[in-house]
């Protein structure tokens, strides 16, 4: 039998569905150890949860046997540690979020603890919401959405002016990803033109003058972080719209903001930040023309029956010996 330990808050119907997969899993879950959700999809659960003395000891005693852990506890990359050094059989953890590459790389695990387990996120299950949410971006900046909401606040209505459409524009895909596919394919039936680019730096200097809407879906690694830079806002369109759903290191935030006050870039949609929670002082809270999301674009009703279906998967794969789905690198820790 193989233990497979839940250690994330999940729904009852989805943990009976996991069992379901294999009469060789043994699944073990307890809610009673495990914070409460506070919504749904939440694999944090309350932060105010604490377990008595006698439930952290059922709770070690449950870990300390897993071969397969379901979720970092607490997302945290210190539980991370603990639950690696508890279980000596532990084979196969099995994230709950895509970037868990940046928790696992704080959690500060020898080489040796790193190569025993094979380390999976949930890359690839967030596509449709991080894509939806990068059109509309796109649409609500083309649109004037800023505009309106300023005249609706002071009860102004203005004489009949022209907006753009997105029809005939492009738009500049930066990862072409799950995420980045997802944005492709939802963009070309507005007839937008689709331009894509992974990482390579020069390929992107030649194609950013071209875009009128460039959407980030990158991950934070040492060859992307600091990306766009204030040279590469520089060089992007003149009123083009910046949407990043990656990573915020990747942006120079405050060359960012320079671009959009003073009209260089027509304005931003931003789900990730340098530093989370966004800082009281940052000036992009001040600027009319960014919409701010706080890192929950990738949140979906349907966000932990996707993951249940990808870890269904991946236990499946396991089990035969397979390579894992969205298997996280240890060298890049994405």
């Amino acid at each position: 039998m193989v233990r497979v330990v839940i250690a994330t808050p999940l729904e009852q119907e989805l943990v009976d569905r996991l069992r379901a997969v294999d009469d060789r899993l043994d699944v073990a879950f307890d809610a009673g150890l495990l914070p409460p959700p506070r919504f749904p999809c939440d694999h944090a659960g309350d932060p105010e949860f604490r377990r008595t003395p006698e439930q952290e000891a059922r709770f070690a005693a449950m870990v300390s046997g897993a071969e397969v852990l379901f979720g970092y506890p607490r997302e945290d990359p210190a539980q991370i540690a603990w639950a690696v050094r508890i279980a000596p059989n532990l084979r196969f953890v099995q994230a709950t979020f895509a970037g868990a590459g940046q928790q696992l790389a704080a959690a500060g695990l020898t080489p040796d603890e790193l190569e025993r387990i094979a380390w999976t996120s949930s890359a690839g299950v967030h596509a449709t919401p991080l894509a939806e949410w990068s059109l509309f971006g796109i649409l609500a900046l083309t649109k004037g959405l800023p505009r309106l909401l300023a005249d609706k606040r002071d009860r102004r209505w203005v004489e009949h002016y022209p907006v753009d459409e997105v029809r005939g524009s492009t738009v500049l895909v930066v990862g072409f990803g799950s995420i980045g596919r997802e944005v492709a394919r939802l963009a070309e039936p507005f007839g937008m033109r689709v331009l894509s680019v992974r990482r390579r730096e020069g390929d992107l200097d030649e194609l950013l003058p071209q875009a009128d809407s460039i959407v980030l879906t990158l991950p934070l690694t040492d060859e992307t972080r600091g990306l766009f830079d204030r040279a590469r806002i520089a060089r992007m369109r003149d009123g083009a719209i910046l949407v990043n759903v990656g990573r915020g290191g990747v942006v120079d935030e405050a060359a960012l903001a320079e671009a959009l006050r003073s009209g260089k870039l027509r304005g931003a949609a931003l789900d990730v930040f340098a530093h989370e929670p966004l800082p009281a002082d940052s000036p992009l809270w001040e600027l009319d023309n960014v919409i701010l999301s706080p890192h929950t674009a990738a949140l979906s009703v349907h966000e932990s029956e996707r993951i249940v279906d990808l870890f269904a998967d991946n236990l499946r794969r396991y089990l035969a010996g397979e390579e894992l789905r969205s298997r996280i690198r240890t060298d890049l820790f994405y």
